[in-house]
């Protein structure tokens, strides 16, 4: 701390950077800044230092650029606490996706033959390089979800994770179930909670976004079973959760099981 205040860093990756803008419209900024100082945010100063040290670095983005991991190694160096933000940070973002395409052929219908001073990578979430400590989930993350991680760690706190699936939120706000009543691929028994259901409410099959649930909850083996009673195919299947799952390390495994039992 200095000055009696904590030090704050925003930093973005490859990204829409959307998660810096839902902060940064957020009228309670403004009432934070008497505890805190923010060190770093180019969005909002343009004057900012990534070099300046941090008692909590807020990371967007996935890294998909070899200055983009040197980056997150260094303000993992200068930050107390690294928290990833949004699906980019967490889970790679629908970048990372690739639907089974190489890295050079995605970059060829990019960018074609036009030279570019950065050195690609297929994108991949910050936790694949440095420590992270804690994770904002969303596309992008709740306005509450922020609010409460930066509160609890302004007060010396930790904040919980959520460990439940949209589902439980769905049922508690007694909406109809988009994958049983409407026979849809939803996939909210998969996805990490703290959405309120919002998609689901507005009759919409949940695609993810918030990222599997962790500590090895989340049966993509079930729902691939029941995705395949609904006439899916392993492709289609496999499409689907990839969007926002593509680094998640069980779910090809999961899915193949599934099929080679009906083969």
């Amino acid at each position: 701390m200095e000055n009696g205040k904590v030090r704050v860093g925003f930093y973005a990756l490859t990204s829409c950077y959307g998660c810096q803008l839902q902060f940064a419209m957020m009228d309670e900024i403004i009432q934070l800044l008497d505890k805190a100082s923010i060190e770093c945010w180019f969005m909002v100063e343009r004057d900012s230092d990534e070099d300046r040290e941090v008692d909590i670095a807020f990371i967007e983005g996935s890294i998909s650029t070899e200055e983009e991991a040197e980056l997150v190694k260094k303000i993992r160096e200068k930050a107390k606490i690294v928290v990833a933000v949004g699906a980019c940070a967490t889970q790679g973002g629908v970048q990372s996706w690739g639907n089974d395409r190489k890295l050079e052929e995605l970059w060829k219908t990019v960018y074609g033959d036009a030279k570019v001073k950065f050195q690609p990578k297929m994108a991949e979430p910050v936790e694949n390089y440095i420590k992270v400590d804690y994770r904002l989930y969303g596309c992008p993350p709740e306005k509450k979800d922020f609010l409460y991680a930066l509160g609890t760690f302004l007060v010396g706190s930790w904040p919980e994770d959520i460990d439940y699936p949209v589902c439980v939120e769905c049922r508690l706000k007694g909406y109809p179930c988009v994958l049983i009543e409407k026979g849809e691929p939803c996939l909210g028994p998969i996805t990490r909670a703290g959405c309120d259901a919002r998609c689901p409410g507005y009759g919409i099959a949940c695609i993810g976004c918030r990222g599997a649930i962790g500590y090895d909850v989340a049966w993509f083996d079930s729902l691939a079973r029941v995705f395949r009673e609904k006439g899916l195919t392993k492709e289609e299947i496999l499409e689907r959760m990839r969007i926002f799952n593509a680094h998640n390390p069980r779910l090809e495994e999961m899915i193949d099981k599934i099929f080679e039992e009906g083969e």
